[in-house]
């Protein structure tokens, strides 16, 4: 058993029935190949030192989330955006213990008339929400649908209430996160025509699912609560591992020994692998990372769940002698009242793991009801480099040869859907009669 740890982070990781010595010699060259792409126009890992850009404009972004409040009166915020635009805001507050009664951030990212009468359920007054328009091209049709959903609503809602000026008053509602280029995006345009408040950006060359530092989930976390001081010290930590990722020492390098777990599982041909993650705190990094393995790794056989609600139904598969299979658990360090159990429990499955095969626990700090402020931003940047780094080592290991860009952080097999929804197929917040 080996431990590589970024204690002062707040993340621990030992890994069990894993030689990383097979993997020594090639160490320089994962680091290399990775660091030779890292913020390169073009190259999709612009993500790599966002964190360090972001430290810069948090002042900005706490400016925005209180003026759009005070402009008008409502504490709610309503979230529009799918994949990237949802998952890692919906991961970031809760793994930092925000929005735990989900009621001060609200998410509508559906297309059918039962969901928008949940939404509008909860919602209730649509003035008292504001709306983040979450889209890199604006053009999104599930978020343009919503959006304009709303955006109709809001008016008939002023209108009703006597107010000739009743667009003007919808349009303080909204924020737009998008391409910062007018010509790029139609919902810049849009914020531009509307005098939308401010300007939130999803940068350049920062896929969707690696965007959880962008501009939408830390404004996001201002809007919920977040102390300032706690996002710096997120921040910090994220951009720490980005250091730490790109060091050739492999015991410095969690991200690298965490991809190399994962490739070395592929290239021993366990088809099925498994990622759990213990406890409420990570029940929307479920959904976070599930994205992130389907669209970077590509591998539909990877499970990736929450326990203990999956353990029980899925550990008569796991313990099953005919299935060969390589397992991470993900599991909060418990200082409260339940954690002579917890720990208990974490120990007999790291036992039952490790008896199985290929292994590794990753503990992180929790604080109150998330994790700390370190622990959010470590685990959640190392998630990202990880991913990146399995292609790297399964290329590098079967000598094959590399794209252009990596296959990682692409997804051009979304645009087979996409193209079926062109041509007037879908009207964006179109009224069915």
């Amino acid at each position: 058993m080996t431990e590589n740890t970024t204690m002062k982070l707040g993340i621990s990781t030992t890994f069990a029935g894993m030689d990383f010595d097979k993997y020594s010699s090639k160490v320089s060259e994962f680091v290399s190949e990775f660091s030779s792409r890292a913020n390169k126009k073009g190259q999709f890992l612009n993500w790599v030192n966002l964190p360090q850009e972001q430290l810069k404009r948090v002042d900005e972004i706490y400016s925005l989330a209180e003026n759009l409040k005070s402009q008008t009166g409502a504490e709610k915020l309503s979230v529009l955006g799918i994949g990237g635009s949802k998952h890692t805001v919906e991961h970031m507050l809760s793994i930092n213990g925000l929005n735990v009664n989900q009621d001060r951030i609200l998410f509508y990212s559906d297309v059918d008339s039962a969901s928008l009468e949940r939404y509008l359920y909860r919602l209730g007054d649509v003035t008292k929400s504001n709306y983040m328009i979450a889209s890199k091209s604006g053009s999104t049709f599930e978020t343009k649908d919503g959006f304009l959903r709303i955006q109709k609503m809001l008016e008939n809602e002023y209108q009703a209430k006597g107010y000739s000026n009743y667009e003007e008053l919808a349009s303080k509602h909204f924020i737009a996160v998008t391409d910062g280029n007018a010509e790029k995006s139609e919902l810049r345009r849009t914020s531009i025509e509307k005098s939308w408040l401010g300007d939130l950006f999803i940068h350049d060359d920062v896929g969707g699912r690696f965007s959880a530092f962008d501009d939408h989930a830390l404004f996001t976390l201002a809007y919920a609560g977040m102390k300032k001081s706690d996002m710096i010290a997120m921040l910090e930590a994220a951009q720490e591992v980005s250091t730490l990722s790109l060091s050739s020492n492999l015991n410095m390098n969690d991200a690298l020994k965490q991809g190399i777990f994962w490739a070395h599982a592929t290239l021993n041909n366990v088809s099925t692998s498994v990622h759990q993650y213990m406890g409420s705190i990570f029940e929307n990094t479920v959904y976070w990372h599930a994205q992130m393995q389907n669209e970077s790794v590509k591998n539909t056989l990877k499970q990736v769940a929450k326990v203990p609600d999956a353990m029980h139904h899925s550990a008569e598969a796991h313990f099953n002698p005919a299935n060969k299979f390589a397992f991470a658990l993900t599991t909060p360090k418990d200082s409260g009242v339940c954690s002579e159990n917890a720990e208990a429990y974490i120990g007999a499955l790291n036992m039952s793991y490790e008896s199985m095969g290929a292994f590794f626990n990753e503990s992180v700090e929790a604080r109150g009801m998330g994790l700390t402020p370190e622990a959010a931003g470590a685990m959640t940047q190392l998630r990202a480099f990880a991913t990146v780094y399995q292609e790297i080592v399964e290329k590098i290991m079967t000598g094959t040869s590399f794209p252009e860009v990596l296959d990682s952080v692409l997804q051009p097999h979304v645009e087979y859907y996409k193209k079926n929804l062109k041509g007037g197929v879908v009207v964006p917040g179109r009224i069915s009669k």
